[in-house]
């Protein structure tokens, strides 16, 4: 260590332990106001991720489950610099009302993304939103024109584009030209995700307001899964499989190759093993999205053995010349023939400057480098008015890629798209389904008039 690094790693100690929370870097004269509609898992997973490099005011929280939004608040204050306790919130429209805020998180249920979103722009705000960014096509668009439309920054939290590791197979193996000439893409998820079994109907929790977690989203009688993370069981409130953990490895895929949108998308499968579940995702599911020359065949099973053992949930890149494994742990470049080396990577954990890594509950340890650079490219973005490596519109093309694979799933046809008019080419059926009903008094949000 140089005189320069030693100097900045005990600046960086000393601030830590002056002010007994994550923040490490200077405090700024106006430090940047924060609101995070969603506390549970996530939404604290990456809001304490932002705490740890730079110091920002948590201003307000909201959530519908009361006694959730307590323990966030508190938790917020213990960690944030001035150890003042955001105000709470039961309704993120009041939030927004009454709070003038930089920066919103949006870290809600999928279902409530989009109208999140949206408010906090038209309020002023630059978001950074969990993904996917919407439950169908035409939430997307609208999310998109929003974001144009009123000049903000917005950062879709697919942080595979901001994960140390795979930034290295990108330069080092691909764009090195390692793998040749590319001619097929494999995305999986083995994980045995999808809830089994059939938990009763009941009365929602007194601490929670069902009717406002229910939202824009078909109301449907209260089971044990719905909160607070079960919720993704059902179709109601998500996109199944594909659109949790497809999303990830799609834009991966997308980002390591620089692929836009596909031409084609075609899908097979549904419950095809576990009939007797409450849950009403698919259990297997193939889609492939036809980039023209580049085929990218995802496939899901929530049952039996992952294909790779090492790689249950990851992206295969097959090239002539060889073939790149990765996934949000490593990777792994295999050379075809004699001649070529092989290469590996890991995770970034960077315990030595971040100890609470290693204690702090529900954190995805792998995850946490990834997320504080991913959310210092957004604050990047901010100041210089950019757009940040995860743009709303990346967000939008890879979350309306696997929807459109659920509606090809459902219709049993493989569906061309038309990306400048966003409308699937000669299927007005497909097309009625881009824009999925809300439940009143809640109002679909329309890309022509946000």
């Amino acid at each position: 260590m140089d005189r320069r690094e030693f100097l900045k790693a005990s600046a960086a100690s000393v601030a830590f332990s002056a002010f007994g929370a994550y923040a490490a870097e200077p405090v700024r004269q106006n430090p940047r106001r924060v609101g995070l509609i969603g506390s549970g898992w996530y939404g604290k997973s990456a809001l304490f991720r932002l705490l740890q490099i730079e110091p920002v005011e948590v201003v307000a929280l909201c959530d519908v489950d009361k006694n959730m939004l307590a323990e966030a608040a508190k938790m917020v204050a213990e960690r944030q610099v001035s150890k003042n306790t955001p105000h709470t919130y039961g309704d993120y429209r009041e939030m927004l009302k009454n709070e003038k805020l930089d920066i919103v998180h949006v870290a809600t249920p999928d279902h409530w993304h989009a109208l999140a979103m949206i408010a906090a722009v038209k309020a002023g705000a630059d978001v950074y939103v969990e993904k996917p960014i919407s439950v169908d096509v035409v939430e997307g668009q609208a999310m998109l024109a929003a974001a144009r439309k009123y000049k903000r920054v917005v950062q879709v939290n697919m942080q595979r584009r901001s994960t140390p590791h795979l930034i290295e197979a990108r330069e080092n193996i691909i764009k090195a030209g390692k793998l040749g000439k590319i001619g097929h893409v494999e995305i999986c998820c083995y994980y045995p995700m999808r809830a089994r079994g059939n938990p009763p109907a009941m009365n929602p929790p007194e601490n929670l307001d069902y009717e406002m977690w229910t939202g824009p989203a078909p109301m449907q009688p209260y089971c044990s899964w719905m909160h607070p993370r079960g919720w993704r069981a059902f179709m109601e409130y998500s996109n199944g499989v594909i659109g949790d953990m497809g999303v990830h490895m799609l834009d991966m895929v997308r980002w390591l190759l620089d692929l836009g949108w596909p031409k084609t998308i075609s899908s097979s499968g549904g419950i095809l093993l576990d009939k007797e579940s409450r849950s009403n995702i698919n259990d297997t599911q193939i889609a492939t999205f036809d980039f023209g020359e580049l085929p990218v065949v995802w496939t899901h099973r929530t049952w039996g053995n992952p294909v790779d053992q090492e790689y249950p949930w990851a992206g295969f890149i097959y090239g002539d010349k060889g073939t790149l494994k990765a996934d949000v742990y490593k990777y792994d470049f295999i050379p075809r023939g004699r001649g070529g080396e092989n290469a590996h990577g890991d995770a970034l954990y960077e315990y030595d400057k971040y100890p609470e890594d290693k204690t702090e509950r529900d954190l995805e340890r792998h995850v946490a480098a990834p997320m504080r650079r991913h959310w210092r490219n957004f604050l990047d973005a901010i100041d210089s008015r950019g757009r940040p490596v995860c743009d709303i519109e990346e967000g939008y093309i890879t979350a309306s890629s696997c929807i459109l694979a659920n509606i090809a799933c459902k219709l049993g046809r493989t569906l061309a798209w038309d990306s400048e008019k966003g409308r699937v080419i000669d299927d007005d059926e497909a097309n009625s389904l881009l824009n999925r009903p809300y439940r009143q008094p809640w109002i679909h949000p329309d890309p022509r008039n946000v």
